[in-house]
């Protein structure tokens, strides 16, 4: 699209001080009451479902990060942070469909800081990292009151929010292995090879389970639908039990490290609060760097979860609030920071996870559901979510309730094979809807099988190098996470979406980035626009039009999902 005479290459409005945040509050205040009148046995089957998958995970970095950070942090911290992180923003947020927690590339740059912080700075590591947390949270206030949402997420492509979900699958899949690595040199062969056992039984019960719906005409529905929604709950407790069981009972475990009371898990410390201001006037200053790309980290994670949790396929009517979010984010972070625990911001695959539990075929619409009369659909039976904040209340406060010595003793029974299995199936479940697990099967497809190209493209060598390009990205980033450098991960995630919009161009086509490639937060795709790569008065009024009057700005290209899980998005976005 060229500009027309007298066109601006941008909209003032996008950069107006405060306009986002303004807008999200009366956003919140018209939503929040009917966020908490719905509640009913699906709800509670999400919470339940969203616990385990919240919890567990995030024990398992609790686990690494227990070795990993010489128990600065521990089991205890990573609760304790996601209870409290989860509570505050069930409670007050503008997306309560958006899953807080302890994420994989976090613990990923946190181990790197505390190596940094031991082997090359000589300071302590939890002032330092409460600095960087400090920092983080004025960066969140800035980009929130400048309406950051408006000018960048509008310049992601799919190609950069696949990259960083495929980063999460395997980032999960690596936390696994070593896990397995970890009982292998602490235990006995025989209790290695049943924690082998333990982890494929995990998630291959879990998987088994999660397709009960349709074992249609065995068992009544509502057994075939407990069975589903409650897949991974049952098969954890299962195998968190067997190896109690007979001649099981024997072998030596290797279960999660616990505290006994109601205090830090280091044996340093007496009580949740960091005496940051004994740190060095020099390091405050340094500490602006790792809180600039923890920054760039939480921001881009955040946004993406909350992108995928509310994309077309849920059909979500209610809108959400993205400055108001990354201001309440920047607020936990810093909070988080000053307790001395790890902090916790979107969760990949869990936000998403979150809305397929809450997915339901409304057949008869009540205003009651909505803001107002004229967001009700036109066409009844169209797939959609129970937006409400009960689900992610609930299940955040049962993991705070889990920082007491009880139930914190219970934690303790679960052997570690069980978090790799859970690990794995996170993994399967973000990989098996991402776009571009797809195209690699593609890659082995013979060419008479492959569904027709467009008009514009001759062959699929253009869309499987589009594919391999992703792969080689996602473990390139991946080895980096693995060296020295891998707290400077963010920035390389960040960096792809200047390369989809610059340099891809030139090699390839725009009909091939066309049909692979889309905005991740509008419709349409960059090669609608001008070869400046700019955005156009016209683009930045129907942008600021979309934002201001629509329900919501997150929207996504298609997900490849089975047939019966998709929504019919025109029905049931009909103010979209």
């Amino acid at each position: 699209m060229d500009l027309k005479e007298g066109e601006k290459p941008a909209d003032k409005r996008i950069l107006q001080p405060f306009r986002l945040l303004q807008q999200d509050l009366r956003r919140l205040r018209q939503r929040y009451i009917s966020d908490w009148t719905v509640f009913n046995q699906l709800i509670v089957a999400s919470a339940v479902f969203v616990f385990f998958s919240n919890l567990l995970p995030g024990l398992t970095f609790a686990n690494d990060l227990y070795v990993s950070t010489d128990r600065n942090w521990g089991t205890i911290e990573v609760i304790f942070s996601t209870g409290l992180c989860g509570v505050i923003f069930s409670l007050a947020s503008a997306q309560p469909l958006t899953i807080l927690g302890v994420t994989g590339p976090f613990c990923i740059l946190a181990e790197n800081l505390y190596s940094l912080c031991q082997s090359s700075f000589g300071i302590p590591f939890l002032p330092f990292m409460a600095w960087s947390l400090i920092h983080a949270a004025w960066m969140h206030y800035l980009l929130a009151i400048f309406n950051a949402h408006d000018w960048t997420m509008i310049y992601v492509t799919t190609f950069a929010t696949e990259i960083f979900s495929l980063l999460n699958s395997v980032i999960y899949f690596h936390k696994a292995i070593q896990e397995l690595q970890r009982v292998h040199d602490q235990t006995s062969f025989a209790s290695f090879l049943y924690s082998i056992i333990g982890t494929i039984g995990t998630l291959l019960v879990a998987i088994f389970l999660s397709t009960a719906e349709r074992w249609k005409p065995l068992f009544h529905r509502y057994i075939r639908m407990g069975l589903s929604e409650y897949a991974a709950a049952i098969s954890i407790i299962i195998f968190i039990g067997l190896p109690h069981a007979g001649e099981l009972a024997t072998l030596d475990r290797d279960t999660l490290s616990v505290s006994s009371s109601f205090r830090p898990t280091s044996p340093n410390r007496s009580s949740f609060f960091v005496h940051f201001w004994d740190l060095q006037l020099g390091w405050i200053f340094a500490a602006i760097i790792p809180g600039c790309i923890i920054t760039i980290l939480f921001f881009f994670d955040h946004e993406i979860s909350s992108i995928i949790c509310t994309e077309g396929r849920f059909g979500i009517r209610k809108p959400g609030g993205p400055a108001w979010d990354i201001i309440l984010l920047g607020t936990t972070t810093a909070m988080c920071g000053i307790l001395g625990i790890p902090p916790a911001n979107g969760l990949l695959p869990q936000a998403p996870l979150h809305s397929q539990s809450l997915l339901h075929r409304e057949t008869n619409t009540t205003a009651s559901s909505y803001i107002n009369e004229e967001e009700k659909p036109e066409v009844d039976g169209c797939d959609t979510v129970y937006e409400q904040r009960w689900s992610h209340f609930l299940h955040a406060g049962g993991i705070l309730c889990f920082v007491s010595p009880p139930f914190m003793y219970v934690l303790g029974l679960t052997p570690t094979s069980v978090l790799a299995g859970l690990f794995l199936y996170m993994g399967e479940q973000s990989l098996s809807v991402n776009p571009i697990l797809f195209r690699v099967f593609q890659l082995v497809t013979p060419p008479s099988e492959l569904p027709k190209l467009p008009e514009g493209i001759a062959s699929y060598l253009p869309i499987h190098l589009y594919t391999i390009f992703q792969v080689l990205v996602t473990a390139g980033i991946f080895v980096v996470t693995l060296t020295k450098a891998g707290p400077a991960f963010p920035v390389l995630i960040m960096a792809l979406v200047p390369l989809r919009l610059t340099l891809m161009r030139r090699v390839w086509s725009k009909a091939a980035l066309q049909f692979v490639d889309h905005w991740a937060c509008r419709n349409g795709a960059p090669e609608g626009m001008n070869e400046e790569g700019s955005v156009t008065q016209s683009q930045a009024d129907d942008i600021v039009q979309d934002i201001e009057g629509g329900v919501s700005t997150i929207r996504q290209a298609p997900v490849f999902e089975k047939k019966d899980k998709v929504a019919p998005i025109d029905s049931c976005l009909s103010n979209a």
